[in-house]
């Protein structure tokens, strides 16, 4: 291990440690509170070309453990913690956090005050860092400030359609990868669904050409309103009567193709304590998230899409339940594994969907 910096773009300088993999990195620097999760958050493909702060101080105790990754490769390009656990305990654990940062390729940096950084986030946004072994004196700001994610969706997306079938499959569901978390899938399955994974870029008419009785939009990362070419193929999909739910970026996707606007949050939400309300029934729901755009619930034509969640801290769109198409999306995580898991039904709601059942939002 040796000796890292953490320097923002405004200036400001963290002096810490290294683990895992080795090397300097540039990315957005984001912060996610889950207490637990955060091999989830380790293998979210959503938090591609960022790099994650974990607000949580003792990260890494319950070790390592392949069969709750979400992906196979997607994640953040760097990790900071205030300390890593080296000697995890668990009795489904196959390693520890540091060798398998290094195994992923993921700058490690650990030993710094990561309250004093969230704070700097939650105050002023979300920035950009750099994290390098080079003085700080030698890093100009504007470079650091000059970075900017690309070509998201692209880069985390499948290349080739991929079929996975139930033990006893009574629908199909064609599933867009933008960066899908596997537990989708898995939630799918287990609901009896063949599911057909399909690349970003896939043409409706290839779609349309699987018969599916349900289309799921995945999360993903990036500014949703870059992806043009997924939208102009959603809008003809929406025509076909398919039933469609979204989830994250997906729900912003559904939201752009109907004509509403998205914008991006001051700091986002991350973690697995955020409660949002359905304002049907009034409940309030625990949830897990990822995400730092938002529907604008201004632009949202109430004839088209209800409003049907909405996150009780700060009052942004969580939910809408479209009116004239069978379709509705949320922004929050009803898959999210590392919990809670207080709004997983909501594939059930899909199920009924693909049913032809008709029910009102509740």
């Amino acid at each position: 291990m040796s000796g890292l910096y953490l320097i923002l773009e405004n200036g400001t300088v963290f002096a810490g440690e290294s683990f895992g993999a080795e090397g300097e990195v540039t990315g957005e620097i984001v912060f996610t509170t889950g207490m637990t999760g955060y091999l989830e958050t380790l293998t979210d493909p959503s938090y591609h070309g960022q790099i994650v702060l974990q607000t949580f101080p003792l990260i890494g105790n319950y070790g390592v453990i392949p069969a709750d990754f979400e992906s196979v490769s997607g994640g953040p390009k760097a990790y900071i913690v205030k300390t890593p656990c080296q000697v995890p305990s668990n009795f489904r654990s196959e390693g520890n956090l540091g060798t398998f940062l290094k195994e992923k390729g993921i700058v490690g940096l650990y030993g710094i005050d990561t309250r004093a950084l969230t704070r700097i986030i939650r105050e002023q946004g979300v920035m950009n860092g750099k994290i390098t072994a080079a003085p700080p004196g030698e890093i100009p700001p504007e470079e650091i400030r000059a970075y900017k994610i690309q070509n998201a969706v692209q880069s985390v997306s499948c290349t080739v359609p991929a079929l996975y079938k139930a033990d006893q499959t009574k629908y199909t569901v064609a599933l867009f990868d933008f960066g899908f978390k596997e537990n989708i899938k898995r939630e799918l399955l287990k609901r009896n669904c063949a599911v057909w994974v399909l690349p970003y870029h896939t043409p409706p008419e290839e779609v349309i050409r699987l018969a599916p009785d349900g289309i799921m939009l995945s999360n993903g990362p990036g500014d949703p309103a870059e992806n043009i070419a997924i939208l102009e193929n959603l809008k003809v999909l929406l025509q076909t009567g398919i039933p469609i739910f979204g989830i994250c970026l997906g729900h912003q996707l559904l939201a752009l193709a109907s004509g509403f606007q998205t914008y991006k949050l001051k700091y986002g939400h991350r973690g697995a304590n955020q409660p949002v309300k359905n304002l049907k029934t009034g409940r309030i729901y625990i949830s897990s998230q990822n995400h730092g755009y938002a529907v604008s619930q201004e632009s949202v034509d109430t004839g088209v899409a209800e409003p049907w969640f909405v996150n009780v801290n700060d009052r942004t769109c969580e939910g809408l339940w479209y009116q004239q198409i069978p379709a509705f999306s949320v922004q929050f995580h009803p898959e999210g594994c590392g919990g809670p898991q207080d709004t997983a039904f909501l594939f059930d709601l899909f199920i009924e969907k693909l049913e032809g059942k008709k029910y009102a939002a509740g």
